[in-house]
């Protein structure tokens, strides 16, 4: 979601490439392009000169010191400022008490009851049994597509489809999940399409009464600013612990993500970046920094591949890589497994240098099927030494797979440049990535 901005803060940043230090002259058309980027990405103007004018303060005069260009210096500067922006750190979820309770809170079409089961699946992982309220008394389809999501999840959904108060429903769902030992209760709660007091009013009830470990207040990143507004009202009715953004795998401009912690003083805890329940992500201000400046996220990436791959799946690959043996077979197993990780879009977004290795392409789900279908039209020699395929070969190949011979040249110009970006990220250390994936790397 934050292609545009990346774009244009590279754009900007690279004005200060060959520069010999960094002064308040080559530093202002910098800031200003900054600061055009962030209000065209919908963050409020008002935050986003805040930011830029400490980029600018802290920049003007800052050393630079001998092996770092004013470039790299400068786009550190920026990185830790849009850390600061949204939150600066992670900011934990509560759970307390017997059960715990999530309070899930939002307008209608957020996403709110999807989340619900997100949250369910995510805590599974971590060995807490769950059981899904279904408070949304309103909406006919709510209680019956919460009811889908826990059988999906294999998660027991509590409902009362004669109740219509809310919080009786509640009430009694807690009771089932105390005599039932279940460790956390997730409430999905009714959205409107607006803003009015009886909604408020029948949250704020629950709140109350419920008195819930953690309430989280849900919001669409693709609605733009109206997230922030809507973010803030709520906030002054709700009093809310946290926020988790969803559809961030959407062509929103993310001024959401970087406006809202700054406006509502509060903390974004999770984001959605999918549809299917594992596309939910604890938010860390310092790493969607990192994504937004293009510099990918290599620690999420290697927390999600621990969710598909074994240590032993991870060792043989490094060894091809280091032994030059990585090839077309070991190209397209990477990409099933990584369609197990998640969304590609945002997948390929965690890994530097990838967006501009696949720039052009359409980024979705379906993109790498046509590779597949490529690579089975390949004979077990060609796929194991790529290098032997020559033009009469990829003229057998295209016809084999009812691709041109262009699309061919393609794919193994991109296993080219694939197995270059892998093998750099080797060189950061023989141990990178055995540590990321021992979870030595926090």
């Amino acid at each position: 979601m934050f292609e545009n901005l990346s774009k244009n803060l590279e754009k900007a940043i690279k004005s200060l490439k060959g520069q010999g230090r960094i002064t308040e002259i080559n530093v202002a058309s910098t800031i200003k392009e900054i600061r055009r980027s962030l209000v065209q990405a919908d963050v409020h103007y008002k935050v986003a000169k805040q930011v830029t004018d400490a980029i600018k303060q802290k920049a003007i005069g800052a050393n630079v010191i001998t092996f770092i260009s004013p470039g790299q210096l400068f786009t550190k500067l920026v990185q830790d400022e849009l850390t600061l922006l949204m939150g600066g750190a992670h900011t934990e979820v509560r759970l307390s008490g017997n059960p715990a309770i999530i309070l899930v809170a939002g307008l209608q079409g957020a996403g709110k009851t999807t989340l619900v089961g997100k949250l369910a699946h995510y805590y599974a992982k971590k060995n807490k049994k769950s059981l899904l309220v279904a408070c949304d008394v309103y909406r006919p389809a709510a209680v019956e597509q919460l009811q889908k999501l826990g059988k999906q999840l294999e998660v027991p959904v509590y409902s009362e489809p004669d109740e219509k108060q809310a919080y009786t429903i509640a009430k009694n769902g807690i009771k089932e999940a105390k005599n039932k030992a279940i460790d956390l209760v997730i409430v999905d709660t009714a959205g409107r399409l607006s803003i009015d007091e009886e909604m408020m009013k029948e949250i704020r009830m629950l709140k109350e009464n419920l008195k819930p470990s953690e309430t989280l207040f849900v919001v669409d990143a693709m609605s733009g600013q109206d997230a922030v507004n809507t973010a803030q009202v709520f906030n002054e009715q709700l009093n809310f612990d946290g926020v988790v953004l969803t559809k961030l795998d959407g062509d929103a401009r993310g001024g959401a993500a970087l406006s809202i912690r700054s406006v509502v003083n509060k903390p974004i805890k999770f984001i959605s970046t999918g549809e299917k329940m594992q596309d939910l992500d604890i938010f860390h201000p310092d790493r969607m920094a990192s994504r937004i400046l293009g510099m990918g996220d290599v620690i999420s990436f290697v927390e999600r591949a621990e969710q598909v791959y074994t240590e032993e799946q991870h060792r043989n690959i490094s060894k091809k890589i280091k032994q030059n043996q990585f090839n077309l077979e070991d190209f397209v197993d990477q990409i099933r497994q990584m369609k197990k990780m998640g969304n590609i879009k945002d997948i390929v977004s965690l890994l530097p240098g990838m967006e501009k290795i696949l720039q052009g392409l359409p980024i979705h789900n379906d993109m790498f099927k046509s590779y597949e279908v490529m690579v089975d039209s390949m004979t077990i020699k060609e796929k194991r030494h790529p290098q032997i395929i020559g033009q009469s070969r990829r003229e057998r190949i295209a016809h084999g797979s009812g691709k041109s011979v262009h699309e061919v040249t393609q794919l193994l110009k991109q296993f080219n440049a694939v197995c270059k970006l892998m093998k750099q990220v080797q060189q950061k250390g023989p141990s990178f990535f055995a540590r990321l994936m021992a979870k030595k790397v926090k």
